[in-house]
C-alpha cells in the first residue's frame, strides 16, 4: 500500500522546486520588460502568447496532462504579462476622461429626463440636481441620448437597473451608440401604485397600463387578478396621463403617487411592487468625458476574442490590481450570432495607477473596450 505521507512530501520537494524556477522566471520577466521599455514595444505579443502554450504542450505526455500544461503555462505567462504592466512605466492614460473638481452645474443647466412629467425619473433627476435646473421631459431613451450628445441638454437621466427585474437592456445598448458619459447615479426607492379615474372601483378595472418595467415588478399583483389584462406603455407616468385623458373608468394605470397628483387621478392599490424594497438605479449622462476625485465606481464595456477562457483572463486583471467587481451584464452583438459584449462595473477611480494598470491590460488583451464613466456611486 502507498504511504500518503511519503507521496506529500514528495510533492512538497517538487512545489518547492516549482516556486523556486518560477521566480526565476519572474526575474527573466523583469529583463523583458527593461528589453520593451528601451524599444517602446507592447508588452503583449499574441502570436507568443498562443504559440509557447502549444509547444510545450505537446512536450508532456497523455492528452490531460497536455491539456493541463496548456493551461498551465497560459495562466503563467499571463501572470508575467501583469508584472510587466505594472513595472513599465506608463505616460499615457487609458482613456481621455479628464478630470475636474465638480460635475458643472448652474442656473442654465437643462437636463433631459425619460418619461412625461410625473415619472420615477424626474424625481430621481430633482433629488439628484436640486431644484437648480431646468428639467426637460422626453418620451424616449435614445431621445434623452441624443439631446445629451447635440448639445441641446448639458446632462440626461435615464433609468439602468432595477433591483428586482435587473438591468434595463435597452439603454446599455443605447450607451454604446452615443458619445456620451455616465457623470453621476442615483438609487431610488421605487413605490408602485394602481391608479384610476376617481370614484374607479377595483371591479370596474380591465385594462392596466404602464412601462414593461412596472408591469413586471408588479408581476404578482397582475396574476392576483387575472380580470386585469396589463398594456406596455411608453413610462408609467405617460400611462397615468392616458388613463385621466381617455376618462375610461376601466382603464388604470401602473405609477407612482406624484403621477396620480399631477393626473389627478386616485390610488386605488399602494405598494403593489412584489418586492417591499424595490429600487431603481439611475445614470446621469454628460456630453464630457469626466471625472471628479471622489468618483468611486467605473462603468466599461468590452468584447472579448472569441476563444476559449477570454473572459477569465480579462476578468483577472481586476483581480490582481485589487480592484472588486460588482456587476457584470452581459449583452449580444448586433449581427454576430452567439457572441456577447459585457458591460462592467468596478470599484475605483481614473486617478489611480492600479486601475490604469487593469484597464491598460484589458485595452490590449480585448477586442473593443470603453470606459463608459467614472462617478461617484
Amino acid at each position: 500500500m502507498i504511504d500518503l505521507s511519503v507521496s506529500r512530501e514528495k510533492i512538497d520537494r517538487i512545489d518547492s522546486q516549482i516556486v523556486k524556477l518560477f521566480e526565476e522566471r519572474m526575474e527573466a520577466a523583469s529583463e523583458v520588460a527593461k528589453y520593451k521599455m528601451e524599444t517602446g514595444k507592447p508588452v503583449y505579443d499574441r502570436e507568443r502568447e498562443e504559440s509557447k502554450p502549444e509547444k510545450l504542450g505537446v512536450m508532456s505526455h497523455g492528452r490531460f496532462n497536455e491539456r493541463a500544461v496548456k493551461e498551465l503555462f497560459s495562466q503563467i505567462m499571463s501572470i508575467s504579462r501583469k508584472y510587466q504592466y505594472g513595472v513599465l512605466p506608463h505616460r499615457d492614460l487609458v482613456t481621455d476622461f479628464r478630470k475636474t473638481d465638480k460635475i458643472p452645474v448652474s442656473d442654465s443647466t437643462r437636463v433631459y429626463y425619460f418619461g412625461v412629467p410625473g415619472t420615477h425619473t424626474q424625481k430621481a433627476m430633482e433629488e439628484f440636481f436640486g431644484d437648480g435646473v431646468q428639467g426637460i421631459s422626453c418620451p424616449s431613451f435614445g431621445g434623452v441620448m441624443e439631446a445629451v450628445q447635440e448639445g441641446e441638454a448639458d446632462y440626461g437621466v435615464l433609468p439602468i437597473e432595477n433591483s428586482s427585474t435587473g438591468g434595463i437592456t435597452a439603454n446599455y445598448d443605447l450607451l454604446l451608440n452615443y458619445r456620451n458619459a455616465i457623470v453621476g447615479q442615483y438609487v431610488m426607492k421605487i413605490d408602485q401604485c394602481l391608479l384610476a379615474l376617481p370614484g374607479t372601483k377595483a371591479e370596474d378595472i380591465r385594462n392596466v397600463y404602464s412601462h414593461p418595467q412596472g408591469l413586471a415588478q408588479c408581476s404578482a399583483f397582475m396574476e392576483e387578478h387575472p380580470s386585469y389584462h396589463g398594456i406596455e406603455y411608453g413610462s408609467t407616468a405617460a400611462a397615468a396621463k392616458k388613463v385621466a385623458e381617455d376618462g375610461d373608468v376601466a382603464q388604470a394605470a401602473i405609477a407612482s403617487r406624484r403621477a396620480a397628483k399631477e393626473y389627478g387621478l386616485e390610488i386605488i392599490a399602494d405598494s403593489i411592487q412584489q418586492e417591499k424594497n424595490n429600487c431603481t438605479r439611475f445614470i446621469v449622462i454628460g456630453h464630457e468625458e469626466i471625472f471628479t476625485p471622489d468618483s468611486d465606481k467605473i462603468a466599461l464595456c468590452m468584447e472579448l476574442p472569441h476563444k476559449s477562457g477570454s473572459l477569465y483572463r480579462i476578468l483577472s486583471h481586476f483581480l490582481y490590481n485589487d480592484l472588486n467587481m460588482t456587476q457584470i451584464e452581459s449583452r449580444p452583438i448586433p449581427g454576430r450570432n452567439w457572441e456577447y459584449r459585457f458591460f462592467v462595473d468596478i470599484d475605483g477611480n481614473l486617478g489611480l495607477p492600479e486601475v490604469q494598470n487593469a484597464l491598460r491590460g484589458v485595452k490590449e488583451e480585448a477586442a473593443f473596450m470603453r470606459v463608459l464613466g467614472n462617478y461617484k456611486a
